[in-house]
């Protein structure tokens, strides 16, 4: 079968690579229909955040299951469905208690499609075949009537966003939402934006320099003000991060209003001192760290397959598989590769 590696910093290939087979009864096959980058994918290949290749690439996206083990009772030859990025067993503790991000049956951060970050044994979701160890544990099937390129980023990207906004418009409903956008996590902050719209924020500011991504943001019904992460516009019950670096974390944590909730989504690769005594006057929660990510699809299913949230907007380059190369290179907010 042919599989996508990435070599390092603009180094792409296909290779040969012999199939996956059903070696455990809780196991499936499935085959790429629509693929997704994740923000991260564009800082790998531009150099911006240091992951060692080569590995099988691709960690986002919508398949085609081929093949189940005998014990496989959720799904079927022929269903569609979103393959969360990170692996999980659906058993261990942290998996009952929704953390599938940490599940106690694997490496910590075992996940397709992320090198040596996310162990290398699971290969990528850019393949002819992909090999899912926990198939009932792990997969969801796709609700009919959506278009599998509108949801390839539920995978890991969607689902992010979605833990920023929606369990604190949960707990303060109607809250106003600010979204630092920017080229840290650019795709996870336009998501935050639509969701908060769709989860019923009375206003979702989304704050940017980027025209392409201001214009995306209004697309999703989301207010857009053009101005730098740390450009203060008023304080918010509810914070997203997504521009990266100190400046912007901070200038989040500040944003946060009395008892309000902070969520950094973006990957800070440098330690950063918080105004710590501002937090704890303003009784602020603050929340950083990787997404919890399968129990968070069916949700984003259900938004989309009602009609309340369409993250089609955030897809700014579509392309067939074959030739996704020169596309990946060139770094979309959002590419979907199709199969």
């Amino acid at each position: 079968m042919k599989r996508l590696m990435l070599d390092g910093p603009g180094a792409l290939r296909w290779e040969d690579a012999p199939e996956p087979t059903l070696d455990a009864p809780a196991q499936a096959l499935v085959r790429p229909v629509a693929l997704a980058t994740c923000d991260l994918d564009p800082a790998v290949l531009q150099g911006r955040f240091p992951l060692a290749g080569p590995y099988p690439f691709g960690h986002e996206g919508v398949a085609e299951v081929v093949a189940v083990g005998e014990e496989v009772r959720t799904v079927r030859p022929g269903d569609k469905v979103v393959v969360p990025f990170q692996i999980s067993c659906g058993a261990c503790g942290p998996c009952l208690r929704g953390n599938t991000g940490n599940c106690a049956a694997h490496p910590l951060m075992s996940s397709f499609g992320l090198g040596p970050l996310g162990g290398l044994d699971w290969g990528g979701l850019w393949a002819d075949l992909t090999r899912i160890p926990h198939a009932d544990a792990m997969l969801v099937k796709l609700p009919d009537g959506i278009d599998p390129i509108t949801v390839a980023s539920a995978s890991d990207n969607i689902p992010d966003a979605y833990r920023a906004v929606a369990p604190q418009l949960a707990a303060y409903p109607g809250a106003e939402v600010l979204v630092l956008g920017g080229p840290a996590a650019p795709s996870i902050g336009l998501y935050a934006a639509g969701l908060a719209v769709a989860l019923g924020a009375s206003r979702a500011v989304y704050l940017d320099t980027d025209p392409e991504r201001l214009s995306i943001a209004a697309k999703l019904g989301a207010e857009p003000i053009e101005g730098a992460p740390a450009e203060r516009v008023g304080r918010f019950p509810i914070v997203v991060e997504a521009a990266g670096g100190s400046k912007a974390l901070i200038a989040a944590v500040r944003a946060t209003a009395n008892d309000g909730w902070c969520t950094s989504v973006s990957v800070q690769a440098k330690d950063t001192a918080l105004p710590m005594l501002e937090m704890y006057s303003r009784c602020c929660t603050f929340h950083t760290g990787r997404a919890h990510a399968r129990p968070s699809i069916p949700h984003v299913l259900d938004l989309v397959a009602t009609g309340r949230f369409d993250p089609s907007p955030v897809t700014t380059r579509t392309v067939p598989l074959a030739d996704s190369i020169d596309a990946l290179l060139e770094g979309p907010v959002k590419l979907v590769a199709t199969n």
